[in-house]
């Protein structure tokens, strides 16, 4: 199994030449005071130190031990305790935090790189810091000045840790139908009684104390999901110099047993009236909720581009040091008893078909964080509120889309290895397992695509589309006249046009048929991120184009070359999507329940 090592030269590539972030930052005031190209780069190089040398050693025997648990108390696996004060100590926790409260304010596109690593190397352990920030960015955002000042200089240091409380056993994507209550008391504080499960890090011996949001219901809440109130409820109170004191109400009742991230705690938590404070307004929870959604559903995203990055390096050294069988044009290897792996052309398609989903996914994640920074930090309302609609529109495809074929690229590593990759000591079937979770938290990847084709593209009728669709375009008229470009520009020209006249298609049929929505909206969230990956690459090419020739590195000649087959052999596959979503619903539904 190869070394994880940060792919820090890519990461650059992207960050500087690709996006050209450094002017972004420039032209928001806000962040431009906390992040400079030198601060930045320096934290790259800090990271991906801190992730290969601390968490990635720790990640297989963390999965070997899981998280352990006792009588309400849940013990992490070895060497987790300090890597966690690895962490810590560094200030990872709060760097994207608000710098009134403790955190280094980066921007998220610098953030992202940061979140690709963590996940990377050791998913199970990043999800600790991960919960964390979307914890503090929901409780920045709605939280009382009293409550952010009290709590969030600890999160974003790590002292404390953070945990999201949503799913009940009866209520996973449909919140509404939630039964946490949370009764109010003279002081303003609250009793919070109920049972939540699948909470991620809900219980563990890394901090000394567990900050959960928890989703719950008033006494007098209107029903449905406009009746959802959020509440901060501590494991331990905090007396007033800020100090621990007593347990909370509140016990882990037990981990799950799960099929990957064993070495993180999955847990179920019991609230038997533990006092909580409301986090924003009554009844606005899930609005709460879901300022961190986009942040976290683009992590989710990350960890898919985080586990495949890993699989391309251990295929990648596997190809090259293997041998086994003779190369179509001749022995390459006349002294040896055979060539190596990479000589063969499906092992290549293999790693290409990795490569192309990798490196174009970390350049859609850095592109989809870009217009996450613009949403936060621009000054003029207009770019505000198209960054906005820009967001809306990509976290689906981000979060979905890039963890379907993250665990691709994780079967297709496996795949290299043959029978090497079905047994542990290789980590391929870790990453498979540990993978296959990400397509199914934080809203399954099935309820990502509703959620473009139904309420982000359908409910706008086309107009978030449009935004995307624009930019395309400009981009594309900008380069026309550019003869290296020119060969990616059609053929990216060409899937937008389908994309297009698929969406046309569609908004058309929901009008008249209830089900076509439903029918198309898997099939055309890969079709739209399909398209998106084209966009990056044909930007990554024209930001290689002019470095290739004479690259004795292979860097930019590769990029250029990876492009081509990317636009060869993975873009086509949009037609047979389009003809899918063109076919209707009709044979869909047309099957009585006790037909299947």
């Amino acid at each position: 199994m190869a070394d994880y090592q940060a792919p820090l030269r890519d990461m650059r590539f992207v960050l500087n030449e690709v996006f050209d972030v450094p002017s972004l930052w420039a032209s928001l005031p806000k962040l431009a005071e906390h992040v400079d190209p030198e601060t930045a780069d320096a934290i790259l190089e800090e990271a991906g130190k801190i992730t290969g040398g601390v968490l990635a050693p720790l990640n297989r025997e963390g999965d070997e031990q899981g998280s352990k648990w006792h009588d309400g108390e849940v013990t992490t696996p070895e060497g987790f305790r300090e890597a966690y004060q690895t962490i810590v100590e560094g200030g990872w926790n709060g760097l994207g935090g608000n710098p009134e409260f403790g955190g280094m304010g980066m921007p998220k596109t610098l953030v992202a790189q940061f979140e690709e690593m963590l996940q990377a190397s050791n998913m199970a352990f990043g999800l600790a810091p991960m919960l964390t920030a979307g914890a503090c960015l929901a409780l920045d955002a709605h939280g009382s000045e009293e409550l952010k000042a009290q709590y969030l200089p600890n999160m974003y240091s790590g002292v404390w840790s953070g945990a999201m409380d949503l799913t009940e056993p009866h209520a996973g994507t449909d919140l509404g139908i939630i039964r946490t209550k949370a009764e109010p008391n003279d002081d303003g504080s609250y009793n919070v009684t109920g049972t939540k499960i699948f909470i991620t890090w809900g219980e563990h011996d890394m901090a000394e104390n567990i900050i959960h949001l928890v989703l719950a219901k008033l006494p007098d809440a209107p029903k449905g999901p406009k009746g959802i109130s959020l509440f901060l409820v501590p494991k331990f109170l905090i007396n007033e110099d800020g100090t621990l004191s007593d347990r909370n109400s509140l016990s882990c009742g037990s981990v799950e047993k799960k099929m990957g991230i064993k070495a993180s705690a999955t847990c179920v938590m019991n609230f038997d009236s533990a006092r909580g404070w409301l986090v924003g307004e009554p009844n606005k929870g899930l609005a709460a909720m879901f300022t961190m959604m986009n942040y976290e559903r683009l992590g989710v995203g990350i960890q898919g581009i985080g586990a495949a990055e890993a699989s391309l390096q251990n295929a990648r050294e596997y190809a090259l040091d293997r041998i086994q069988g003779r190369a179509p044009t001749g022995a390459q290897q006349q002294d040896k008893a055979a060539d190596p792996l990479i000589v063969h052309p499906d092992v290549r398609r293999m790693l290409l078909t990795m490569k192309g989903y990798v490196e174009g996914g970390r350049a859609f994640s850095t592109y989809v964080a870009q217009w996450l920074d613009v949403a936060k930090y621009a000054e003029d309302d207009a770019r505000r509120e198209h960054a906005e609609g820009m967001v809306a529109l990509l976290t689906p495809v981000a979060k979905a889309f890039l963890t379907d074929r993250g665990l691709d690229a994780c079967i297709i590593g496996q795949q290299v290895f043959g029978g090497h990759g079905y047994v542990r000591e290789w980590g391929q079937e870790q990453l498979v397992r540990d993978a296959r979770i990400t397509q199914i938290y934080e809203g399954t990847n099935g309820i990502q695509a509703l959620d473009l084709m139904g309420r982000k593209v359908v409910g706008s009728q086309g107009k978030l589309y449009e935004l995307f669709a624009q930019d395309v375009v400009a981009f594309i008229e900008e380069n026309s006249t550019d003869p290296v470009l020119r060969p990616y520009l059609e053929a990216l020209a060409a899937s937008l046009e389908r994309l297009s006249d698929v969406t046309e298609h569609v908004l058309e049929q929901a009008q008249v048929t209830p089900n076509a929505v439903g029918a198309a909206s898997v099939d055309y969230l890969d079709m739209f991120g399909l398209t998106a990956l084209a966009y990056m690459w044909a930007k990554m090419a024209k930001a290689a184009a002019p470095k290739a020739e004479g690259d004795t590195s292979g860097f930019y000649s590769g990029k250029l070359k990876s492009a081509r087959f990317y636009f060869d052999r993975l873009l086509p596959k949009t037609v047979a999507l389009a003809e899918g979503i063109r076919s209707g619903s009709d044979s869909m539904m047309a099957l009585s329940a006790n037909e299947f």
